[in-house]
């Protein structure tokens, strides 16, 4: 029987995501400044790719056995060792630069290992929630978490530019330092809760033998491959959209720089409002088939925005705007989906193993897009992915088990709502009612 997350549990999780935004916005103005140099330092798009490739690389590799790496060590240790090592890192670019050593590879090489420490801490970060926020509120913290990521990455890039034309680079990079102590407060006062395992003969298998016990959770959840393999193939198709978009606006339509921010800056404003309702509806019923029909409604939203009059941006943007609004919905619940029917001693390492699948499959997207795109035409491309990616959720919903994990969540928060109700009795000393609770659970 797994432990219940408490009220303190919570109150302290949600200490803890209050000063995680401070990190992720310091790593966010240190990572833009840093492509900002690269940039302006190489003018290379060779140099570019080089970049992201790095970046993606390390989260194919080591989130696997990071992953592992969260279910059988302190987790409070490990999101301390990867922020300190972060903080550690960007100090030492800081001195680099200050002494005018300022070498393309040198800067890579650190940015690789930034991304190296994001892959150890990811999965130790979202194997948190499940362990300290109550089954019924994961959908609403799960929209939370996408609302802050949503705000960063909108303003954290504004707020690099805008400290880019006051201070040098190397001031800049401080700046990830200061966000650090800043998240460290209320990290070093809080609590993480430990997840005893079933039978300790776990404890002594190798990561190899644990990250098979992941594969195994998987395989032996009925639907719950399915809906991996779901998001990775939907992950797959969205690719080019992504990839190519500046290219649409600013060579198939001939804009602007302008016309592409606003572009942009509309798909944040509806992520925010998409993680905004997540966070505010409280609970969510029938989560699979909202992912089914939300991912058919993304790519539906896609096609009057390709098929647009020649730049008329501000059709794409209405088009695409609700697009972006179920994004993070999706997401949300997607997340909340495996958070439920996994157990906690495992959701580490299902976490990194879906987290590896969606990075695999990101750079391969990337990497064809642009050829296919030159082969038979950037809107032909579009409107190919746009219509598999229609008709794509249909075919999972009607020829896999995707459907019968609708049954097993459903289980899953009616136990969660037991177990709560036995602790509620339990405490007020009740005993004819907690036995007969547990009777109805058995």
């Amino acid at each position: 029987m797994e432990q219940t997350p408490t009220k303190r549990n919570f109150r302290h999780y949600m200490y803890f995501l209050f000063g995680q935004q401070f990190s992720m916005l310091g790593s966010m103005i240190v990572g833009f400044t840093i492509t900002f140099w690269l940039t302006m330092e190489t003018s290379s798009p060779v140099i570019l790719s080089i970049s992201v490739f790095l970046m993606f690389l390390p989260q194919i590799i080591i989130t696997p056995f990071s992953g592992v790496i969260a279910d059988r060590w302190n987790k409070k240790a490990i999101i301390a060792f990867t922020d300190s090592m972060q903080a550690m890192v960007t100090f030492l670019l800081f001195v680099f630069f200050l002494f005018d050593f300022q070498n393309v590879w040198l800067v890579l090489g650190v940015n690789t290992f930034r991304a190296s420490l994001f892959a150890f801490q990811y999965p130790t970060v979202s194997s948190l929630v499940p362990t300290m926020v109550p089954k019924d509120k994961l959908s609403r913290i799960n929209g939370i978490n996408f609302l802050f990521r949503g705000v960063i990455i909108t303003t954290g890039p504004l707020l690099a530019a805008t400290l880019l034309a006051f201070f040098s680079i190397n001031q800049i990079f401080f700046v990830d330092i200061i966000t650090f102590l800043i998240a460290l407060v209320p990290f070093l006062l809080i609590k993480i809760p430990k997840v005893h395992r079933v039978t300790e003969e776990a404890a002594k298998k190798s990561m190899f033998k644990d990250f098979k016990t992941g594969l195994l959770t998987i395989k032996m959840v009925p639907g719950l491959l399915a809906m991996i393999a779901f998001a990775m193939i939907g992950n797959f198709f969205i690719r080019p959209w992504a990839v190519l978009m500046p290219y649409f606006i600013l060579i198939t339509h001939e804009g602007t720089v302008f016309n592409l921010a606003l572009l942009m800056t509309s798909s944040q404003v509806g992520s925010i409002i998409g993680s905004l309702i997540m966070s505010v509806k409280k609970t969510w019923k029938h989560k699979i088939k909202l992912n089914i029909l939300g991912i058919s409604i993304l790519f539906i939203c896609q096609i009057p925005a390709i098929l647009a009059p020649k730049g008329n941006f501000i059709l794409m943007m209405i088009c695409l705007f609700p697009a972006w609004m179920i994004l993070p919905i999706v997401n949300s619940t997607y997340l909340a989906i495996l958070q439920t029917v996994v157990s906690k001693d495992k959701i580490g390492r299902i976490m990194s193993i879906d987290h590896m699948i969606s990075m695999a499959i990101a750079p391969i997207g990337a990497l064809i897009a642009g050829p296919l795109a030159e082969a038979i035409g950037i809107i032909n491309l579009f409107l190919i992915a746009a219509i598999i990616g229609i008709i794509l959720p249909y075919i999972f919903w009607f020829f896999t088990k995707i459907r019968q994990l609708e049954v097993i969540e459903q289980e899953k928060l009616l136990e969660a709502e037991q177990l709560e109700k036995i602790e509620e009795l339990s405490k007020e000393e009740e005993p004819g009612e907690v036995v007969q609770v547990i009777e109805t659970i058995e």
